[in-house]
């Protein structure tokens, strides 16, 4: 039986621990690997794009970022928005393949709107660094079993 609920609960956890709201996903998807009800194959899409699309949301809060990055309330430092700017003027596009880095990634995916990166390949370049964890933190949790 297809149970919709748990892949959007997953789909859903992994957009918004994308976006620059603080939220983890891995825990999700390892209770679900590890409860063995769910096709892997579904687990890893709906982490993947829901990952994904969330790092969508801080592209597009990059493109017109510069109007309030000096709020109180914006929630990436102007010092760490400069940073991950800098890093990805030296490192361009590729840079994006680390956007699933706790520390930072969010920030590159700020920075890449900002610097007007074509959604296409933001798109393509977010989902293979981010398939790429879901992958390694998959066959982590498949070896436990």
């Amino acid at each position: 039986m297809f149970d919709f609920a748990a892949y959007a609960g997953l789909f859903s956890a992994a957009f918004v621990a994308a976006t620059i709201f603080p939220m983890q996903s891995e825990a999700i998807l390892v209770g679900l690997i590890l409860s063995d009800r769910y096709s892997l194959a579904g687990l890893f899409l709906a982490a993947s794009v829901g990952n994904t699309l969330g790092a969508a949301v801080n592209w597009f809060i990059g493109r017109g970022v510069e109007q309030f990055r000096d709020r109180r309330w914006f929630p990436v430092t102007p010092e760490k928005l400069d940073r991950a700017q800098a890093w990805y003027r030296k490192y361009g596009k590729w840079s994006l393949l680390l956007s699933w880095l706790p520390i930072g990634g969010d920030a590159i995916t700020v920075a890449a709107g900002v610097l007007k990166e074509p959604l296409p390949i933001f798109l393509i370049l977010v989902f293979i660094g981010k398939s790429i964890r879901y992958l390694v933190l998959t066959a982590a949790t498949l070896s436990l079993i």
